[in-house]
């Protein structure tokens, strides 16, 4: 980032301090790819929710549907979209009514499905099969399928989609700086302005040699913490008699209920012992509604006033989770 402040210009500007700022951009742009393994277009936003916005409502589709458990971002760029709830009867606790998108994305409009890869209050994987459901339901539809990787790159493998969302600062790089992958710049309406017209404002060069940089160096596998330890700090949770929400795939982002003591009593007693947590997503969290993401999961309203989300980060230390396990089981 000090080296992307240093040669500072607007990319698009076709001067020679311009044109070299367009260089370190496509520079870094070609880095996130390969780190990422994509081999489609990366189109640079100020983060995941302007990268879902873009996709929500620039793609070349009639409908728009997402999953009911979608972070709040894709409801605000989509108010409008239709919504597949989770089935309660599924095979898997967390899995799409599939019933009920087949139903929607059956008809002769172009749709576009929107389906997180790891749920951002619960954890929950809705990629945890090679071939998901809602994926191959689209690709007999002739649908498009948005992935909100938000929460898995760098520690997962991307999932198959045609649109992919994500964020730098979940994988150790700065705020304010993400990206949308895009199989073909075809299947968006071209807005104007920069990122080959498909995005307004003039391009973030530090934050995006940055996020670059973390992805390259990143990854879960060069976390404090490893495998072994991230589960065993679940189990011991368990173990605590407490009760898990649903989700439990990934092991880094658990929700996490008390027997008694309330959601809001939780962030202030842990925040003064110097442990930060949140109820439900960041950009949810300062409000005392019910979250609609474990409503949507079929949490009842008891438990979910008594939720914390637990979120492992790339520079959370073994210390910090024993640290935490050990706080928790003080509380009552």
């Amino acid at each position: 980032m000090q080296e992307g402040f240093a040669i500072w210009a607007n990319p698009s500007s076709p001067h020679a301090e311009g044109r070299k700022a367009k260089q370190a951009l496509e520079d870094a742009r070609g880095r996130v790819k390969k780190a990422l393994g994509w081999d489609g277009e990366v189109i640079f936003t100020s983060g995941a929710s302007e990268a879902l916005w873009i996709a929500l409502n620039r793609a070349k589709v009639d409908r728009r549907i997402v999953s009911a458990v979608e972070h709040d971002a894709v409801f605000r760029a989509a108010p409008d979209a239709d919504v597949v709830p989770i089935d309660p009867d599924g095979l898997l606790e967390g899995d799409l009514d599939y019933t009920k998108l087949r139903e929607l994305v059956t008809g002769s409009d172009p749709s576009l499905l929107a389906v997180q890869h790891i749920n951002s209050e619960t954890g929950f994987d809705h990629y945890w099969n090679k071939e998901p459901g809602h994926r191959i339901i689209t690709q007999e539809a002739g649908a498009l399928l948005l992935a909100d990787c938000s929460q898995s790159a760098g520690k997962y493998p991307l999932p198959e989609a045609d649109m992919i969302v994500v964020s730098a600062h979940k994988f150790g790089g700065p705020i304010g700086i993400g990206a949308l992958l895009v199989k073909d710049f075809n299947m968006l309406e071209p807005s104007g302005g920069h990122e080959r017209g498909y995005r307004q404002g003039t391009e973030n060069l530090p934050a995006a040699m940055g996020m670059a940089a973390a992805i390259e160096v990143g990854g879960i596998e060069g976390w404090p913490t490893n495998f072994d330890q991230r589960r065993k700090f679940r189990a011991a949770l368990k173990a605590s008699g407490k009760h898990v929400c649903p989700g439990g795939w990934s092991d880094w982002i658990i929700a996490l209920a008390h027997p008694t003591i309330s959601a809001q009593a939780l962030l202030i007693r842990l925040d003064g012992m110097g442990i930060a947590v949140s109820a439900g997503s960041a950009c949810s969290s300062g409000t005392l509604k019910k979250s609609r993401v474990l409503d949507a999961f079929g949490v009842d309203d008891d438990t979910a006033a008594r939720t914390i989300r637990v979120s492992l980060g790339w520079n959370t230390t073994p210390q910090e989770l024993e640290r935490f396990a050990e706080a928790w089981v003080s509380l009552t």
